[in-house]
């Protein structure tokens, strides 16, 4: 725990601290923090209380959540099979698909799985070298993007299509392929890339661009940095548990590496405390994202990032690309840049001696 609290030029400070709540006094004023509700504190854990220079205050606290924070699937925050769903655009909001019934929702498979079927299955490979294609009211999810089967009676988005080959055989395939530049599948409105054309009638979405919502509730507005953010931050928490990788690279649909990510931890609690003093100060982290007059909590990941931007870490870079524990993520260019502007700007609200560990910059993202 690191309070933001004025430099008192080595002035003694007193500092109190109940299970709701932080109390520091000085001779230049009082400064208290309370928790959310639902976070405790427990006093009698205290430990390493020192003021660091160009920090602030440093203490180590155990703090207990009396709620839920189970993590919730990516696909949760579109829907469920048998529903009625709508497709939108993040960005603006506009109708990509209406009223689309998903009668199949199911993830691509991982990994060789072609090898496995022909190693440990009696008869020939039935799929092998085909392509997985969603059927009508179907929809395949890969690990950052949905596959779905575009009928021509429903309202699409605007795309630039060409004949693809296709020789798509996991989610991994999928993310490999390279698409052609009159691949992308645009949104009509704000002109964002949404996704590519695979075929001729099967479409990816990337997660990072579409909101998918029973078709009878509105278009959720959530800011585009922390709908961002909470996908990549799931996106990582679920591959690191199923796959055990922690390691990820981020390239964009241009094939480029954009960021290496290093995945630290996944049960990060972020607090975010109303404060009630003469000396008042705001915790910077997340401030786009709360309400101003609510204190909030926040599940969230800890991860090392490295951007690769104008050939920044190539080396480190080509490594990765290189080591088979490594995963790669694909994302439209501009998502690609758009989550480094999110890490940088994260990192340099962290304190100075908290921002690097071992040549990478650290960053918080919330889910």
């Amino acid at each position: 725990l690191i309070p933001s609290v004025p430099d008192e030029g080595g002035l003694p400070m007193d500092v109190c601290i109940t299970p709701t709540s932080l109390q520091m006094k000085s001779p230049g004023g009082c400064t208290e923090l309370w928790l959310p509700a639902g976070i405790r504190l427990v006093p009698s854990s205290c430990r390493g209380l020192r003021h660091v220079a160009g920090d602030g205050l440093h203490l180590r606290l155990q703090a207990r959540a009396e709620f839920c924070t189970k993590l919730i699937s990516v696909f949760n925050q579109s829907s469920q099979a048998q529903e009625c769903c709508t497709f939108y655009c993040q960005s603006c909001g506009e109708i990509i698909m209406r009223n689309r019934k998903l009668l199949r929702v199911l993830p691509l498979p991982h990994e060789n799985w072609g090898a496995l079927v022909d190693e440990w299955c009696c008869h020939p490979n039935p799929f092998a070298n085909k392509p997985l294609h969603p059927q009508e009211n179907d929809c395949f999810t890969g690990d950052c993007f949905f596959l779905v089967n575009l009928r021509r009676d429903l309202q699409q988005p605007r795309p630039e299509v060409a004949p693809v080959e296709t020789r798509c055989l996991s989610s991994e395939n999928h993310l490999k392929m390279k698409p052609k530049a009159n691949t992308k599948v645009i949104c009509k409105r704000c002109k964002v890339m949404l996704g590519e054309t695979v075929s001729s009638e099967t479409t990816k979405f990337y997660m990072t661009e579409i909101i998918i919502q029973p078709s009878e509730r509105n278009f959720p507005i959530i800011p585009r940095s922390q709908f961002v953010q909470s996908v990549i931050a799931q996106c990582l928490v679920e591959l690191s548990s199923a796959r055990s990788t922690f390691r990820f690279t981020l390239q964009g649909h241009d094939g480029k590496a954009y960021i290496l990510l290093w995945l630290l931890n996944s049960d990060t609690l972020v607090i975010e405390a109303l404060e009630s003093s003469t000396n008042i100060k705001k915790f910077p982290l997340l401030e786009d994202l709360l309400k101003a007059d609510s204190s909030s909590a926040w599940n969230a990941v800890k991860v090392l990032y490295q951007p690769c931007i104008k050939g920044r870490n190539a080396e480190l870079a080509s490594s990765w690309e290189s080591d088979v524990s490594v995963h790669c993520l694909t994302l439209p260019s501009a998502t690609c840049l758009e989550l480094l502007l999110i890490l940088s700007r994260s990192n340099a609200t962290l304190p100075p001696s908290l921002r690097c560990m071992n040549s990478f910059q650290v960053r918080h993202g919330s889910f």
